[in-house]
């Protein structure tokens, strides 16, 4: 039950970071518009900026959860498998360790900017911590991530979605 709630909520934080790469992309082709002819809207190339960091944070639960972070197992591929199981518990607990790390001190960003009003230097003084929330959503959504891939290897589930067939498939 609570391992299909976890999954809807990296599904729900990857279609926002899809919402957000749409309002880049938007923002962007209406910036270059603008330019064209002759008009000055304030803060765009910042709107697109917060799109894109929106959309790279909102992803990585998800990103995790399909197993398509970049791994090196070069030398996990040439250990025996008790190694490699503990290497992997190793990876996953520092994993939660540096994910946990920045989710606090990106909530903690969020509640300084907006405690202290920060705005943005651009035009349009946008508060800083309507984008920055974004970055710290997906920073606990990650921290939560490799909670519950920590302990799915502990008990012995799996975690990680099965690469298919196309992913593997090198031309």
């Amino acid at each position: 039950m609570l391992h299909r709630l976890m999954l809807g909520f990296y599904q729900l934080l990857l279609a926002l970071a899809g919402l957000a790469m749409v309002g880049a992309f938007t923002a962007i082709a209406l910036n270059i518009l603008a330019r064209l002819f002759g008009w000055n809207i304030p803060g765009l190339d910042g709107y697109a900026g917060y799109a894109i960091a929106a959309a790279l944070f909102l992803a990585l639960p998800s990103t995790l959860q399909h197993n398509e972070h970049i791994r090196a197992t070069l030398l996990l591929d040439h250990v025996k498998p008790g190694v490699r199981g503990a290497m992997e518990l190793l990876s996953l607990a520092l994993g939660l360790g540096l994910s946990a790390y920045l989710a606090w001190f990106s909530v903690r960003l969020v509640w300084v900017s907006y405690t202290l009003h920060d705005v943005a230097p651009t035009g349009d003084a946008t508060p800083m911590w309507i984008p920055q929330l974004s970055m710290a959503l997906g920073a606990v959504g990650f921290t939560l991530a490799f909670v519950q891939a920590l302990w799915s290897r502990l008990s012995g589930q799996a975690f990680f979605a099965e690469p298919s067939a196309e992913a593997t498939h090198v031309d």
